[in-house]
């Protein structure tokens, strides 16, 4: 299949570059709040011209988010099965606390079935559950009495990071990696 030319063409570069600046203004934000006429003062754009590539600000944060995902797995690998990629995945969300400030404030936003992120939440969560359950082969299968299951453990570990990573924001000096790590040998027994 040939790249898209014309109209599309260009459409697809604006919103690539929209993206761009929109994870490189988050990533320097820390805690300071980004708006969409930042991301468009960036671009040279108007704010309602950026929308206009997303349809939404909450769309536009979706992607952004997606965005961050890619990257990350395109940069660390697979950070489920690999923990010294997932120690620095963690690492470098410790540099961009803006971006980790999005992440959360969205997802909690996403809770919301009406929400243009949630079905992006429900299926990011199924999946990373999927995944880490099966990264946990020497845990018991679901429904094994009195053990801590791979589907149980993957909940944990997963709700476990999302939570870390608000103590961070709120207490910087928290070694998410570590603690990480330590649940990680309390839940498998490694």
């Amino acid at each position: 299949m040939s790249a898209p030319r014309g109209p599309y063409a260009k459409s697809s570069a604006k919103r690539e570059q929209i993206l761009r600046a929109a994870l490189e203004i988050y990533a320097e934000a820390g805690s300071r709040k980004v708006s969409v006429r930042d991301i468009a003062k960036r671009v040279g754009m108007t704010d309602t011209g950026v929308l206009h590539h997303f349809g939404s600000r909450e769309n536009l944060l979706t992607a952004v988010l997606e965005a961050r995902d890619a990257i990350g797995a395109e940069t660390y690998g697979d950070t489920l099965s690999d923990a010294s990629a997932g120690a620095k995945l963690l690492a470098a969300n410790v540099s961009t606390p803006g971006l980790v400030k999005l992440f959360l404030d969205v997802a909690a936003a996403a809770a919301e079935p009406e929400h243009p992120a949630h079905d992006y939440f429900v299926e990011r969560y199924a999946r990373l559950r999927r995944e880490v359950a099966a990264r946990l082969a020497d845990l018991p299968a679901a429904g094994d009495a009195g053990e801590i299951d791979r589907a149980r453990a993957a909940r944990i570990l997963i709700a476990a990071v999302d939570g870390l990573q608000i103590q961070w924001l709120l207490e910087p000096e928290i070694d998410m990696a570590a603690d990480l790590a330590a649940l990680h040998r309390l839940l498998t027994g490694a």
